[in-house]
């Protein structure tokens, strides 16, 4: 499993969002570093982590990398994030994830929680999706294997993901999110797809969280509004909630000062 390290203190894991990869945290990362322990990892097929889980020294035969690239799970890809903190020797994490990534966090949250020392929820949910959500992924998981990704996938999702203040004023930002978008391996997009739309519901996961738990949201998110932010706040023990004006769904590339001036002061309990 690919990932990018930097920083010492606090280990800090941060998991991407989707169709992205670890490299959207680099814009934050200089800030964080500086009191943490920053991992971030590219998660299953996307970035440059293998679609068949090949690293993954728990996979012991051909036929379990397989059936893993085989069947998408949320679970796997949380599986694939604790088998990184053993290979780390990291007994206990602040885990962070942004929307497919808080997905992804909530998995490992659901799976080992005596893993999890904090957790930092950005612009992400823990219901399941509903119909109609589930069918435009698995529609969309089909096109890309059928098509690739080129062109589509990034104008498709640029809109939804980047908030208005982002498309009017900070256009390098609008290249860069693309850029990593087009970067992304067809099926490796298409197997994130299929996870998602069959992830469970983790309400249950969150409530029983006992941790200190940070949520941020983007004031101009179209996806994950700040109404559902507060709702997944305040079903934590522990919730916090914070808004951030003038970003969309991706607070740590559209403005990564803010965002990490608001998770440094958070980060702090935990030294």
């Amino acid at each position: 499993m690919h990932f990018i390290e930097s920083g010492v203190g606090t280990p800090l894991v941060l998991l991407h969002a989707f169709p992205a990869d670890a490299r959207m945290w680099n814009p934050a990362r200089a800030r964080l570093e500086e009191q943490a322990r920053v991992i971030t990892p590219d998660q299953r097929g996307l970035g440059e982590s293998p679609l068949d889980g090949s690293w993954a020294r728990s996979l012991a035969e051909p036929s379990d990398s397989n059936w893993a690239a085989q069947h998408p799970s949320i679970d796997t890809a949380a599986a694939d994030v604790l088998e990184l903190l053993d290979r780390l020797e990291l007994p206990e994490v602040v885990l962070g994830g942004c929307s497919m990534g808080g997905y992804v966090a909530m998995g490992v949250l659901r799976a080992a929680p005596e893993r999890v020392a904090g957790l930092l929820l950005v612009d992400t949910k823990a219901v399941a999706d509903n119909d109609e959500q589930r069918t435009n992924r698995l529609n969309a998981a089909d096109r890309a294997e059928r098509e690739g990704t080129s062109g589509w996938l990034a104008d498709g999702t640029l809109p939804n993901v980047l908030g208005r203040t982002t498309h009017e004023q900070r256009p390098e930002v609008r290249e860069h999110v693309r850029e990593l978008i087009e970067a992304q391996p067809p099926e490796g997009v298409a197997w994130a797809q299929r996870a998602m739309a069959s992830r469970p519901d983790s309400t249950d996961a969150l409530r029983a969280f006992a941790g200190p738990a940070l949520v941020i949201v983007g004031e101009e998110d179209p996806l994950t509004p700040p109404e559902q932010a507060r709702e997944l706040a305040d079903v934590l023990p522990e919730g916090e909630l914070v808004t951030l004006p003038g970003a969309g769904h991706l607070p740590p590339v559209e403005a990564p000062e803010e965002f990490a001036d608001v998770v440094r002061p958070w980060l702090a309990r935990f030294a």
